[in-house]
C-alpha cells in the first residue's frame, strides 16, 4: 500500500493555475513560460494573464526579450490562489559609448554658417576687436588701460589653449621616465615649454615629431634651473 500510495502521489493530477505577469504595475503580454519538471507551456495574453497545468513543487520559468528572466516553484498557496500574481522585471539596456570625433571636419564654413576664409576669433580677441573696432573705442580704450588688458587676456588664453594640448600630448611616465623631470615639477616644466617660441608653433601645427624633439631639449635646460635652484 505504501508504494501504491508513492506511485499515485508521484502522478498527481496537475492543477491548472491561472495567473497574471505585471512588471511595475502594468500588465505583460507575450511572455513564454514554461513548466520545467512537465515542459508544458504557454503565453501571456494581451492583459498579462496565462494559464498552466503544474503540481506543488513544479518550478515556472518566465522569459520575454524585454525582461529580466523568473523563476517561480509553486507552493500549496500558490496552487489555492485564485490568480497567481507574476512580478517581472525590466532588463537595464547598457547604451554603447558614444565617441566624438574631433576630425569629421564638420565647421561653420562647410554648413555655410560664415563665409570661407573668415577670420575666427577666440573669446578674448573678440573683446579687442570689439574694443578698437571703431575710432572712437580705440582711443578711448587705449586711455583707460581696457586695450592693454584684453590683449593681455589674449595671450594668457593662447597659453591656456598650449597648456591644453600639450597635457593631451604626453603622459605623466613620458615626463619622469623619458625626460627625467620630478613628478612634482610636471606642471611647471610644462608652463616652461609654452612660454617657447618655437615648441608654441609646433604644439599649434600639431606636429608631434618636432615637440618630441624640442621638449628633449626644453627638458634638459628645465634640469638645470632646478639643478641651480637647490
Amino acid at each position: 500500500m505504501f508504494f501504491v500510495q508513492m506511485f499515485f502521489g508521484q502522478n498527481a493530477v496537475p492543477k491548472q493555475i491561472t495567473g497574471q505577469i505585471y512588471e511595475k504595475s502594468t500588465s505583460v503580454d507575450g511572455v513564454n513560460i514554461i513548466n520545467n519538471t512537465t515542459q508544458v507551456s504557454t503565453i501571456s495574453d494581451s492583459e498579462g494573464k496565462f494559464t498552466v497545468a503544474a503540481n506543488e513543487g513544479d518550478v515556472l520559468v518566465f522569459s520575454a526579450v524585454n525582461l529580466e528572466p523568473l523563476k517561480r516553484r509553486i507552493s500549496v498557496e500558490d496552487l489555492n490562489t485564485t490568480v497567481l500574481v507574476i512580478k517581472m522585471t525590466a532588463k537595464e539596456i547598457e547604451l554603447k559609448e558614444v565617441v566624438v570625433n574631433d576630425n569629421m571636419g564638420i565647421t561653420a564654413e562647410n554648413l555655410g554658417i560664415v563665409p570661407r576664409g573668415q577670420k575666427t576669433y577666440t573669446p578674448a580677441e573678440r573683446k579687442v576687436y570689439t574694443a578698437t573696432s571703431t575710432s572712437v573705442d580705440k582711443v578711448l580704450n587705449a586711455i583707460s588701460g581696457r586695450t592693454s588688458m584684453l590683449k593681455k587676456e589674449i595671450n594668457v588664453e593662447k597659453k591656456e589653449m598650449l597648456f591644453k594640448k600639450l597635457e593631451y600630448l604626453f603622459d605623466e611616465n613620458y615626463y619622469t621616465q623619458r625626460l627625467k623631470i620630478p613628478a612634482d615639477d610636471i606642471k611647471g616644466f610644462q608652463l616652461y615649454c609654452v612660454d617657447d617660441a618655437e615648441f608654441a608653433v609646433s604644439l599649434n601645427t600639431k606636429n608631434k615629431t618636432m615637440s618630441m624633439f624640442l621638449i628633449t631639449d626644453l627638458a634638459r635646460k628645465y634640469l638645470i634651473i632646478l639643478e641651480n635652484e637647490k
